[in-house]
């Protein structure tokens, strides 16, 4: 999620503090993004790529780097909107004009004036997005297309649990799912505390 996180918080911050065409051009690219359906596209690149990164980086590596990319460059898009709305607000108030007046440079008013003060939207997405990527990740190692079958996840074990599905199906299918569910929700407990 730091990809999310990242690319999120650095697109809503130029957004929402320089305004303007650039405002609109970064949420017109971001209301594309949202437009995309995303797993459809997360399994077409993901199919289409996953033998290129395997041949570059190994079939750990590349399988990882590739799926972590693809689902942080696919959850930004609310980061971006949450730290723009943040930052129209707080580059208004009295110690941002004050730090203008005193020569702040743009840079600085952003990193070191009105991002600590955004910071608390941004954690929140960070930990609703970390459920958003054990489920996706889990879609994808159940149909076939996540990590390794040596790297245990949810969907993996999900995936291979559905054979003995007409023999056991309490005992492969019904905890796996549940657990998975209760771990995402998990995650998205301390964002609630928040």
């Amino acid at each position: 999620m730091s990809v999310a996180i990242t690319l999120g918080t650095l697109i809503g911050a130029l957004s929402g503090f320089y305004g303007g065409w650039l405002d609109i051009a970064l949420m017109g690219l971001t209301d594309l993004c949202l437009a995309l359906p995303r797993l459809p596209f997360l399994l077409l690149v993901i199919f289409l790529f996953r033998d290129a990164i395997k041949a570059i980086a190994g079939p750990e590596l590349g399988i990882f780097v590739l799926i972590v990319l693809m689902i942080g460059g696919l959850n930004w898009m609310s980061v971006a909107r949450l730290v723009r709305a943040s930052f129209l607000t707080v580059r208004e108030l009295e110690f941002v004009t004050a730090a203008r007046a005193l020569g702040a440079s743009p840079s600085r008013l952003i990193w070191i004036h009105i991002l600590p003060n955004v910071i608390s939207p941004v954690l929140v997405a960070a930990t609703l997005s970390v459920s958003t990527a054990i489920v996706t990740e889990s879609t994808l190692s159940f149909f076939g297309l996540g990590f390794p079958p040596d790297v245990l996840t949810w969907g993996r074990m999900l995936y291979e649990a559905q054979n003995f599905l007409e023999f056991a199906p309490l005992k492969t299918n019904s905890f796996k799912g549940l657990w998975t569910r209760g771990e995402s929700s998990c995650s998205r407990s301390p964002s609630e505390r928040v």
